[in-house]
Formats: structure tokens, C-alpha cells, sequence
């Protein structure tokens, strides 16, 4: 810790290069700890042959039966066009399917199928090996305050 009280930063990484004023940007290690989630997230799912986008969306068909592609492009921040595609390809493996709103005929929701109720099984094992890799790398404190201070980035003003 230095004298205020705030961690000291390694201002090397593995390979010895020195990061100069990166290693005092929040924005580069918020990437530098995404890649390494990324990476281990892609080896932990890479037998089910999902994506993190395609896991999310999943998630969120199963946790909100009769749910639009628009509702969850826009909780998940993305576009229309790209989430059309991952719910085209979701629906093209059997995972997904599309069905006329009774209520609203322009309104599609979408349901899980037993596939895709199995891969999201499935994904949600590889997903919490995955998590407590990381996880235990913390307290419970430290992971409530880490968690915390993400959703005060992350969170709309």
C-alpha cells in the first residue's frame, strides 16, 4: 500500500515489459482482467460449442419465458441486427424458438427448447467452474466490494 492507503500497482508484466502510465489506468486493467475472463470463459464452454453472447441471451430466454429479441438486445446493450443473428443461429442449432405473440401479432417471444434448456444446463456447470476459478481469488468482502464498484461503472447515471 503506499502512504494514502491505495495498492501499489506492478508496474510490470510477466515478461518484464514496463507498462509506463498504463499501470495507473483503471481502463487497462478492466481489460486486462476481461481478457482473462474472456479467455478462460471460451476453454470453459468450448465442448458446447457456445458464445458468451449466445450463454447471455440463453440465460435470459430461460429466466423471462415469452421474451423479445428487442427486450434482450436492449439488456444486454446491443444492436437489433446483432441480436437477430445470435437468436437466428441459436434457433438454427434447435436451442430457440420463435412464436407469434397471442397479444401482439408484430411481437415475437422467444422459449427454450429441451436443447436448449439442456445446453444452458450444461453451460451454467462449465459457467460456475468457471466463476469460482476467479471468485476464489477473493474474501467475500473484497468479491461484494469488486462486484460493487463494476456496477458503479458499468450502471446508467
Amino acid at each position: 500500500m503506499t502512504s494514502a492507503g491505495a495498492p501499489v500497482l506492478d508496474s510490470k508484466i510477466e515478461d518484464g515489459i514496463a507498462l509506463g502510465g498504463l499501470a495507473e489506468l483503471l481502463g487497462f486493467h478492466i481489460r486486462m482482467a476481461h481478457l482473462a475472463m474472456f479467455r478462460d470463459f471460451t476453454e470453459a464452454l468450448a465442448g458446447l460449442d457456445l458464445t458468451q453472447k449466445q450463454c447471455a441471451t440463453l440465460q435470459l430466454i430461460g429466466a423471462n419465458p415469452r421474451v423479445s429479441q428487442a427486450e434482450i438486445a436492449t439488456a444486454l446493450d446491443m444492436d437489433r441486427a446483432t441480436m437477430m443473428a445470435i437468436i437466428d443461429r441459436l434457433e438454427n442449432r434447435g436451442l430457440v424458438t420463435r412464436v407469434r405473440s397471442a397479444e401482439d401479432r408484430r411481437r415475437q417471444e422467444l422459449h427454450l427448447t429441451a436443447s436448449g434448456q439442456s445446453a444452458l444446463s450444461g453451460a451454467m456447470t462449465a459457467i460456475a467452474a468457471h466463476e469460482a476459478h476467479f471468485k476464489s481469488r477473493f474474501t467475500p468482502a473484497e468479491l461484494d466490494a469488486l462486484l460493487n464498484a463494476l456496477q458503479r461503472i458499468h450502471s446508467q447515471d
